[in-house]
């Protein structure tokens, strides 16, 4: 398995709080209609956001206190949000979650409740939203067996296969990270509340929608692209033709992330069987067969990491 690059190594420095709030006045103003992706890659070429705000909007940037201050803006939001027990990380950020770093979608902004583990070794767990009651039950035997092996186990907080694995992954006493399509001030589907603020105490609940955003369509789409992006594999385990699920184990092969597909899967859909056969994507037949591809990549990329740790030490930087 290879390690995509991290665009953002080398050149960044720790951020203060001119630095993120520079950046949420860049993503909310989008100066000359520079859209999300291209701010982000800006700020990983020069390594500061406040330096793109004065490449871009250079007669503001001293601003004042007033409602037309896009800086002082986003720095009373910043606060405010603090305050209400959001943890705002930002890709300029040393605790941003370190593989979603690796994709070219990466968030420029996550806001998270719970405990966030930069280099969390998960696993995602994503299926139908109308799933069968087999397909449930494969999912909540997948995510134990993912937590009896130290993994982190990764959903949508939908309903179905996405509530089925939070469920088990708790249950088993394991983390699980809850990915959501929207704000992190919502709660969606309502059904699911306690389970959204379990997961927010015991696990980890991230969003990179503004905190009030509504759910959409393309929020959901949006962040199975997060979710593929943050752990080491995403495992399908009941899906429709058309579904978030499907989106995500494309989107998954183009991040050169591995995929395992179950049997059903495969069976049932054409996309599936359309991906058999590429690189990176595994079909299994049973939950022996998923756990096996887990625990390959899990201590591949292992190797890799120990291997550049010792790089590392023998020739540090700086």
């Amino acid at each position: 398995m290879t390690t995509p690059t991290c665009p953002y190594a080398g050149g960044m420095t720790v951020p203060d709080e001119t630095e993120r709030a520079a950046l949420v006045a860049l993503l909310r103003t989008r100066p000359d209609g520079l859209r999300w992706p291209e701010i982000v890659a800006e700020v990983a070429e020069t390594g500061s956001s406040r330096e793109v705000w004065r490449r871009h909007v250079a007669d503001t940037l001293p601003g004042t206190s007033g409602a037309g201050d896009p800086l002082g803006s986003a720095a009373r939001d910043l606060a405010a949000w603090a305050a209400a027990g959001h943890q705002v990380v930002t890709v300029l950020d040393p605790d941003y979650p370190e593989r979603l770093r690796g994709i070219h979608q990466a968030p420029p902004v996550l806001f998270a409740r719970g405990a966030l583990i930069p280099r969390d070794r998960a696993v995602s767990v994503v299926g139908s939203r109308t799933a069968s009651r087999r397909g449930v039950d494969i999912a909540a035997n997948i995510a134990r067996a993912l937590v009896s092996e130290g993994i982190t186990v990764v959903s949508g907080l939908a309903h179905g296969v996405d509530a089925a694995a939070h469920r088990a992954a708790l249950d088993a006493g394991g983390r699980t990270v809850a990915v959501i399509g929207t704000g992190i001030n919502r709660v969606y589907p309502e059904a699911n509340r306690a389970l959204h603020s379990e997961i927010a105490e015991r696990g980890l609940l991230l969003s990179q929608f503004w905190p009030d955003a509504p759910p959409q369509r393309h929020t959901f789409l949006t962040r199975n692209a997060t979710m593929s992006g943050y752990g080491i594999a995403t495992v399908v385990v009941e899906a429709q033709e058309k579904s978030g699920a499907r989106v995500q184990a494309r989107v998954a092969v183009e991040h050169g992330r591995p995929v395992v597909l179950t049997d059903v899967v495969v069976g049932d859909n054409e996309w599936a069987r359309q991906l058999v056969g590429r690189p990176g994507v595994h079909v299994a037949v049973g939950l022996d067969d998923v756990l096996a591809v887990v625990c390959r990549l899990r201590d591949e990329e292992q190797a890799v990491a120990d291997a550049l740790d010792r790089l590392t030490s023998a020739h540090p930087v700086g």
